[in-house]
């Protein structure tokens, strides 16, 4: 038995996509557990770049069974863009599989996603306005639609007529909108969907089980990062669903006895998009810099991602929430140039330094970092082969983090392709 579950150790973008894809070259079956089209995985190969959204990242190696598992939310059109897209580049979906348990997004969820955070003003999460909180909602509320009922054309019909009719109403009289979602027009385009995805649909919890009883390499990919967590995350401002490995289990339909290693992927320094507090965030050219060297614009919404050196206190927190084993260090090349690297310790508050994360977000916005400087590089290390390879302060940036951390590293990216990393522990 050999399974293998990839987090994001920050506040998502990581890198995550690059690295399970590298990985999936030994993988048997890749299975991406939670979340929806909110996130977006970027992966190149070559001259070739894949966005990918919904899709488990293994799919660009034809021969692999890839999964999406119960605990993710689905947009029927989103997916099947993504489908066609990877068919016009040549990448065969044969080997896709859809949770029937997987709950699915409609028109309406995106609706109120938009007119929640317009109601919000000020005090708006930044969510990606897919419709995800609010299919999750429904999921919590027990009133969502699965997979399964979108297969079933009379199911569906009854069921959605009641949940558009109550969409409406909240629409009207809650958030004062004039929109009106068209029940027969829904319906219409989503019996279609149902049509062209149905020979995708299976039951991912028996595939999965299957595959580890009979000693195949399982991948489990996540989306988002540790910090965006609705639990373990900056609470509320933090995605709907949970992207810390333990959900790997709920969102696939496994036991945790079946998990035998987690990694944590994060950069060389550190980004989030949205609202929220970010001590080591750099507000000058140098967070400028990084934010252009290293392309930090969502893949899904394009929005530039705030930047800000390594924070150790948030590395610490990831390896205890998730039990990581090992680290998978991205975008180390972006920090190619600089004279001096500054990597966060611990934090001031008040009169006393605190080396844990803290739940308040009133405190943590009261927060300093406090600053621990290395030395930099100047070598281009985009093209080394062998971690030995790189610059001696490369190296020992990566140590640092290690120790800062407490957790080994097992990758380290040096630029975005997938020719571009360094394997410095085999993981399968």
């Amino acid at each position: 038995m050999s399974t293998v579950v990839l987090i994001g150790a920050q506040w998502g973008d990581e890198g995550k996509g690059k690295v399970t894809d590298f990985l999936a070259r030994q993988a048997d079956m890749v299975v991406r557990y939670q979340g929806g089209n909110n996130a977006g995985h970027t992966v190149v190969v070559g001259d070739q770049t894949y966005k990918l959204h919904l899709i488990p990242s293994g799919i660009l190696y034809g021969e692999k069974q890839c999964l999406i598992g119960n605990g993710v939310v689905i947009d029927p059109a989103v997916l099947l863009q993504e489908l066609a897209s990877l068919k016009s580049q040549g990448v065969s979906t044969a080997n896709l599989r859809i949770s029937p348990r997987a709950h699915v997004i409609f028109p309406y969820h995106r609706s109120i996603d938009m007119a929640e955070e317009t109601c919000k003003g000020n005090s708006k999460i930044g969510t990606t306005s897919r419709g995800i909180g609010p299919a999750y909602t429904d999921k919590a509320a027990r009133v969502g639609l699965r997979m399964v009922d979108l297969l079933d054309r009379d199911e569906l019909a009854e069921k959605l007529r009641h949940t558009v009719e109550i969409k409406n109403k909240m629409l009207a009289g809650v958030y004062g909108s004039s929109e009106r979602i068209d029940y027969q027009q829904v319906l219409s385009r989503y019996t279609e969907y149902a049509e062209r995805l149905e020979k995708y649909v299976a039951d991912v919890s028996v595939l999965v089980n299957r595959a580890i009883d009979q000693g195949q390499k399982v991948l489990f990919e996540g989306a988002q990062g540790t910090l965006l967590d609705l639990d373990h995350g900056t609470y509320p401002y933090v995605t709907s669903s949970h992207p810390v490995a333990a959900a790997a289990c709920t969102g696939a339909g496994l036991g945790p006895t079946k998990i035998n290693t987690v990694v944590g992927v994060a950069k060389a320094y550190i980004t989030r998009v949205g609202e929220g507090p970010f001590p080591t965030e750099l507000h000058d050219k140098m967070g400028e810099q990084i934010r252009e060297r290293g392309r930090e614009f969502g893949t899904t919404t394009g929005r530039p991602r705030r930047c800000g050196w390594y924070d150790a206190v948030i590395a610490r927190y990831a390896a205890r929430i998730n039990g990581l084993e090992y680290l998978a260090v991205t975008k180390l090349d972006v920090l190619t140039g600089l004279d001096t690297i500054r990597v966060c310790v611990g934090y001031r508050y008040k009169d006393q330094i605190i080396d844990q994360f803290p739940v308040s977000l009133k405190m943590m916005a009261q927060c300093q970092p406090v600053y621990k400087e290395f030395p930099g590089w100047q070598e281009d290390i985009s093209t080394v082969t062998d971690f030995n390879q790189l610059p001696q302060n490369a190296r020992d940036y990566i140590r640092h983090l290690e120790d800062l951390s407490g957790v080994p590293a097992a990758i380290v990216g040096v630029g975005p392709g997938r020719a571009q990393t360094l394997v410095l522990r085999e993981l399968f």
